[in-house]
């Protein structure tokens, strides 16, 4: 098992004796408690990696022991407080409140599905966070984490059920 540590006050995260450059929430960060929906802070913990999901016009298949899909156009995440789906992947349209996950830009080339407000999920407490490609301008998050493509896509290679991200300040 691998722990992928992040630490949002210095802006990093480390796993296999390397350290690199990454991005939090714009809002800061927050204990999981404490943690509310829009809020755009990144909840500190440990946070089990569930799955991956991949675009795949910009990227290969991984060679992962996650398990992982294909990203596809329609689809979505629930971020309504009120969609019976609250936090969950949702095919698009869909009629509550929703996050698309096909983007023009390059951030959910890589999306890491964290445990985050999961099982089961509360309402308001939290949804979508996940661990991505981070922007060119490094700016910071919705509450996710987000780093470099090429780091992040040799280290989903090295990925397994069991592996978690510890996010601490």
């Amino acid at each position: 098992m691998t722990i992928f540590h992040a630490n949002a006050a210095a802006g990093t995260v480390s796993a296999f004796g390397e350290t690199h450059t990454a991005s939090f929430g714009k809002g800061g960060w927050c204990g999981a408690a404490e943690k509310r929906e829009g809020d755009g802070k990144s909840p500190l913990g440990l946070w089990p990696i569930r799955a991956a999901l991949i675009r795949p016009d910009r990227l290969p298949a991984p060679k992962t022991a996650l398990p992982w899909r294909w990203l596809r156009p329609w689809d979505g995440w629930s971020d309504g407080a009120d969609d019976p789906a609250y936090n969950r992947a949702v095919s698009r349209p869909h009629s509550f409140s929703h996050e698309s996950l096909w983007r023009d830009d390059h951030a959910y080339d890589i999306i890491l599905v964290l445990a985050h407000n999961d099982s089961p999920p509360v309402p308001g407490l939290g949804s979508a966070i996940f661990w991505h490609v981070r922007q060119p301008d490094g700016r910071p998050t919705e509450g996710c984490v987000a780093m470099d493509r090429d780091v992040l896509a040799r280290w989903l290679d090295a990925m397994a059920p069991g592996d978690a991200i510890a996010i601490r300040a």
